[in-house]
């Protein structure tokens, strides 16, 4: 059975209630996971937008979350999860400069909103607060396997 991960807070492909985003509760939504193959040590979320600033002429790809050494018996995350992560989780910065979620905000058009989950073959070493990349640099050579939930967002307002 291939890595999949899902929500029960959006579908595939779906729009991404308000409340995870910058106009609602800008909260993060629940996830979950299941299918890690063999030899699996610990899992990496990124969650990132392609589309920035704008989806007709994206410059740069903004960063949202980057969690990382989620444990290899962890399966989900829970809605608004914050400082009850699971144990040995570390968190990188966001685009903000900050850690922890932040959720779509565009400022102009529909977005994607791409959930990466990638399983490892090993425990990445304290990073401290590390950006995407370099956790990205960190992992690599220790993919096993990665799959994605992407979900679209355009401001109400």
């Amino acid at each position: 059975m291939p890595l999949t991960i899902t929500s029960p807070d959006f579908a595939e492909g779906s729009a991404i209630p308000s409340k995870f985003t910058c106009e609602g509760e800008d909260v993060s939504p629940g996830l979950a996971w299941s299918g890690a193959p063999s030899g699996t040590r610990s899992f990496v979320l990124i969650v990132d937008d392609p589309d920035a600033p704008d989806p007709d002429a994206p410059k740069t790809t903004w960063v949202h979350w980057v969690l990382y050494n989620l444990p290899a018996d962890a399966a989900a995350l829970t809605e608004g999860v914050r400082s009850d992560l699971p144990p040995g989780t570390r968190e990188g910065v966001n685009d903000w400069k900050r850690t922890g979620y932040g959720g779509p905000c565009p400022p102009i058009g529909r977005h994607r909103y791409f959930f990466k989950l990638y399983a490892l073959d090993a425990v990445l070493s304290d990073l401290g607060k590390p950006t995407k990349a370099q956790v990205e640099a960190a992992m690599k050579g220790h993919v096993l396997e990665q799959a994605e939930l992407m979900g679209t967002y355009q401001k109400g307002r």
